[in-house]
């Protein structure tokens, strides 16, 4: 992704290095089996207990400390990708939606954080939190992708910030909310089945964002974001931890679907095509 001539988001809360708390290896694993293991919980609603046989348990670090280069260049990243979501959708939004947008702040961190969405570890993977308007990025997840995960690339990376932020678009239009409020009134699996359908409409207008930024992709990026989607599909990801796949307990879809929304969104480019709540196909 052609990223040089971008200029950085001022929407970044970066609190790397500034010391706190980090997390302790579990069970033999080490920081980077944490790492891997929780976020196939993350993706899949699973429960990974068994695969860490304890708890992690909060330590206290030192002082602030220096960021590293590859910090400092995931951060600079994370700011200019998170500048082309303003730019697209600060355009596109009042054309669609018929009212101005509002772009979240990105907050980076390290290890933990807080959130009013609650605690936040950088093992669960990148979130969205309505409560504060906030998309939450420990950017060391970037290296659990391409190392653990499988999903390389830089635009794989971009194509996880674009994902949080459009669940900042549907916190705007209020489907966040309605969705919870729907979720609190139905059985478990019928709750799951309404988050998926969240998912995969985040995954749709994450691809109107790749379209309208073609002009900054270079060749085979576009395969880099079908890979993410399919190497984060909760089949995939189940099937990677040992079960059988079981669609009653996925909470973001399947591989498929989240390649097909995906693509959904880039070659239409509007985000009206993401009604991913009024149809009988997903």
């Amino acid at each position: 992704m052609r990223l040089r001539n971008v200029k950085r988001s001022r929407n970044i809360e970066d609190r790397r290095g500034r010391g706190g708390k980090g997390v302790a290896g579990v069970g033999g694993l080490g920081v980077g089996g944490v790492l891997f293991v929780l976020a196939i919980g993350y993706f899949t609603g699973i429960d990974v207990t068994p695969l860490l046989n304890g708890g992690a348990q909060p330590q206290q670090t030192s002082a602030p400390r220096a960021l590293t280069e590859a910090e400092q260049q995931a951060g600079e990243f994370s700011a200019r990708v998170l500048a082309t979501t303003e730019e697209v959708w600060t355009g596109i939004f009042p054309q669609a939606f018929g009212k101005p947008y509002d772009p979240p702040v990105m907050v980076l961190f390290s290890q933990v954080t807080a959130s009013p969405c609650g605690n936040a570890s950088g093992a669960t993977g990148p979130f969205y939190c309505p409560a504060d308007e906030k998309a939450y990025l420990d950017t060391d997840f970037f290296a659990t992708m391409r190392q653990q995960l499988g999903a390389g690339g830089d635009f794989a990376s971009a194509y996880v910030i674009a994902h949080e932020v459009a669940h900042h678009v549907q916190n705007e239009l209020g489907i966040l909310g309605q969705v919870n409020a729907a979720r609190q009134q139905v059985s478990t699996r019928e709750a799951n089945a309404l988050t998926v359908r969240l998912e995969l409409q985040a995954d749709c207008l994450s691809g109107v964002w790749a379209r309208n930024v073609a002009g900054l992709m270079e060749k085979g990026d576009l395969e880099e974001a079908l890979n993410a989607a399919r190497k984060i599909g909760d089949d995939h990801l189940q099937k990677r931890a040992g079960r059988v796949p079981q669609p009653h307990t996925f909470t973001h879809g399947t591989s498929e679907q989240r390649q097909r929304w995906f693509v959904t969104g880039y070659e239409s480019g509007d985000p009206n095509q993401c009604n991913t709540f009024d149809t009988d196909r997903l």
